[in-house]
């Protein structure tokens, strides 16, 4: 729970640092996602921020906002498959403290959604070297929302 929190808070620090990709960078963060989408026959949206994702299933009641506190179950995998970290008891956070992408799906969704994303490095820890996830990782998340607080 603690490495979470740390986790988020390390995802806001980024955003409010305007750490920045250039556009070569961000263009072979795509070519590899769209290598990984094809090869698993994922058919995903692709938003303006480079953020792959997929629409499991978009809940009911009213979207999420930025200002919402959300309870929310997920698991975090690399490219290959490999699971770096997995929540399946919920975790609460205010929608804005969390990293891009999460924060940027969460408005897609309503209580009970679920979402698949594919995460390039900009939107996730960066370049930043956490215990488990290497520097400019791409990451793929599944996510449930359990509830908005």
């Amino acid at each position: 729970m603690i490495r979470i929190v740390v986790i988020s808070l390390l995802g806001l620090l980024l955003f409010s640092c305007g750490e920045t990709y250039s556009k070569e960078e961000r263009n072979e963060f795509d070519e590899r996602i769209e290598r990984y989408l094809k090869k698993k026959k994922i058919k995903c949206t692709r938003s303006s921020s480079g953020l792959y994702y997929k629409i499991l299933n978009p809940g009911e009641g009213d979207l999420i906002k930025l200002k919402d506190r959300v309870s929310f179950t997920y698991k975090g995998t690399f490219l290959s498959g490999k699971v770096f970290d997995e929540q399946i008891e919920p975790v609460e956070f205010d929608v804005q403290t969390l990293i891009g992408a999460w924060k940027e799906v969460m408005l897609h969704l309503r209580p009970g959604g679920k979402a698949f994303l594919v995460t390039p490095p900009q939107l996730g820890y960066g370049e930043h070297d956490l215990d488990d996830i290497p520097p400019n990782s791409i990451l793929v998340f599944e996510l449930e929302v359990k509830s908005v607080l």
